[in-house]
């Protein structure tokens, strides 16, 4: 049976003959005739060659068999994404994958946009489809108190809308501790600043600038707050100096025995009063560990110093150095002080905070000793241990890996070990 196509063919074959007989006929030319017969004839034929005539070729198996040729699969696609996704269609929640299900409950699949994101400022943005492309929204307490979320809308050529929630809660902590950072250093710079200007200019009265023991006794504090500005300033320098150096590994060995005794020595001429208190407990064959010499030599001071100017005045400071049984190097500094109280443990670490505020910069104190010692033991992927008795005395411990060329016990290798350099490292 002949299609369409092979129809019109015969058909216009019929009338290129029939006009080549009626010029035959009428122009008695029979030359003329087979010309046009000839032209015709071929023209269809050529024609022919091209039609518009479709004609079904099965696909290569490869391409039927290929999962790219297949439709997107919204549902699988935006679930490969780690972070909260919607496609909302005509104002309801069309499709949510786990994170955003996680955030706002598995519920919100085929609800209302406004419902499934209780927000006032997301109101507006999730309805108005004419609306055009602004920026990103900020997004506070959604999910708990304290998590920040930062939204983006993007809409798509067939009107749908893709709703994109970013966590931003970290980064906004991080910009708080930036902040916080900045005007607790301008704050405690500008404390002595201010005192000793004060006295600068109550020196510049003839009557106080007159009397040789108030002057004296100006000029002293004087000195002492300017000390103190250069004892914030160093730490200030070297805090910035340890976090520029925090992921680049020390990668020298050091002899832990013979850096505490020389720190003793130090500690024991700078405190008269103390010094006579120091008390070490070294163990015999503790191994070296691979590190940087004057930042192990800042973190004895820190921990040494703190103990000697917290603990009771002729109570001893007892420094030990041993190898514990998952053979890490453990170094301990007990005081018999007054002790600190269970909430301050955790805040320790933290840049400028004091327990004792006013007991802490009348004994020297900057706020930034043991952020120090935290942030040189993380480089050094070992780990820092506060614990307090209130009433009894505190003790600081730290944990540095021991130099690889020392083997590490049997039990320190095992899975039940929980002391490993990435372990402790995290838990610094």
């Amino acid at each position: 049976m002949l299609d369409a196509f092979g129809l019109r063919t015969l058909t216009a074959i019929a009338v290129i003959v029939a006009a080549a007989v009626a010029i035959t006929l009428f122009d008695e030319s029979l030359q003329g005739g087979l010309m046009v017969l000839v032209g015709g004839i071929a023209a269809v034929l050529i024609a022919a060659g091209t039609g518009d005539a479709v004609t079904d070729v099965p696909l290569p198996i490869a391409q039927i068999d290929d999962p790219r040729s297949s439709p997107v699969n919204i549902d699988e696609m935006i679930e490969a994404i780690v972070e909260p996704i919607l496609i909302v269609a005509e104002g309801r929640v069309a499709h949510a994958n786990l994170p955003a299900r996680s955030l706002l409950g598995g519920h919100i699949i085929g609800e209302d946009v406004r419902l499934a994101i209780r927000h006032p400022a997301a109101a507006e943005r999730l309805t108005n489809m004419r609306a055009p492309a602004y920026g990103p929204i900020n997004l506070v307490g959604l999910g708990t108190l304290d998590q920040r979320w930062e939204m983006r809308v993007t809409t798509m050529s067939d009107g749908r809308r893709v709703v994109h929630l970013i966590d931003q809660t970290g980064s906004y902590a991080a910009e708080r501790m930036r902040v916080d950072f900045v005007a607790n250093a301008s704050h405690e710079l500008r404390t002595p600043l201010a005192s000793i200007l004060g006295f600068v200019e109550t020196l510049g009265d003839d009557k106080a600038g007159g009397d040789a023991q108030v002057r004296a006794r100006f000029l002293k504090v004087m000195f002492d707050e300017a000390r103190r500005m250069q004892r914030l300033v160093e730490d200030l320098i070297s805090l910035s100096r340890i976090e520029a150096e925090k992921y680049r590994v020390p990668a020298t060995e050091v002899d832990l025995r013979q850096l505490m005794e020389e720190v003793h020595a130090e500690l024991a001429d700078t405190h008269d009063n103390r010094g006579d208190d120091l008390v070490t407990d070294i163990e015999a064959d503790v191994p070296h560990v691979v590190g940087d010499r004057a930042q192990l030599s800042q973190v004895l001071h820190n921990l040494i110093g703190n103990a000697m100017k917290y603990g009771k005045s002729g109570t001893p400071v007892v420094t030990r150095l041993w190898k514990d049984q998952t053979g890490m190097v453990r170094i301990s500094v007990t005081d018999e002080g007054e002790g600190i109280a269970p909430e301050h443990l955790p805040r320790l670490t933290e840049r400028f905070y004091r327990v004792d505020a006013g007991r802490s910069r009348s004994l020297g104190g900057t706020g930034l000793g043991l952020a120090i010692v935290k942030h040189i033991i993380e480089r050094h992927r070992g780990r820092l241990d506060i614990t307090s008795v209130v009433g009894k005395g505190t003790t600081a411990s730290i944990l540095l890996p021991a130099s690889p060329a020392v083997a590490m016990p049997r039990n320190a290798q095992s899975s039940n070990g929980n002391l490993t350099v990435t372990q402790a490292t995290r838990s610094g």
